[in-house]
């Protein structure tokens, strides 16, 4: 029950972010690093927040659309993305979001936060089924880690 509250919560949060007209997803220089977690060492980005992929993806496809995307904001960059110590750098990519963000990736997969994670190193929304789909955290290999 509280998982479900959270995500609610989540979701009225993002939706009076985006009346408020605040950006829920920077651009900039992206960091992708390995931390250590209850969910074994799965990636977070450049502040430590972990980073999700989305079971309806397909391969460098990004198929949340704008109402998902204010929950599970998607990882952006300006230039090249970082690949923080244990990260094959040949696995980090970047694809064209329709609005002409770039949208980073990793093994392919396409990259997100979620707005409801209270810091750094969050791991129980692992698993989470939202937007038809479910959400999970990548380790170091780009193999999904399911379970938080």
């Amino acid at each position: 029950m509280r998982r479900k509250m959270m995500i609610a919560l989540a979701a009225l949060a993002a939706a009076l972010l985006t009346t408020a007209g605040i950006a829920v997803a920077g651009g900039g220089k992206a960091t992708l690093k390995l931390r250590n977690t209850q969910a074994g060492k799965i990636l977070v980005n450049g502040r430590g927040f972990t980073v999700y992929s989305f079971s309806k993806d397909r391969p460098n496809t990004d198929n949340c659309n704008s109402t998902c995307q204010r929950v599970w904001p998607p990882v952006t960059a300006k230039g090249k993305p970082v690949a923080g110590p244990g990260l094959k750098k040949s696995l980090i990519g970047t694809i064209s979001l329709p609005n002409g963000e770039k949208q980073v990736t990793y093994a392919k997969h396409p990259l997100y936060t979620y707005i409801a994670d209270g810091g750094p190193g969050e791991t129980s929304y692992i698993g989470t089924f939202q937007a038809g789909g479910k959400w999970y955290a990548l380790n170091g290999s780009g193999h999904l880690v399911k379970h938080g």
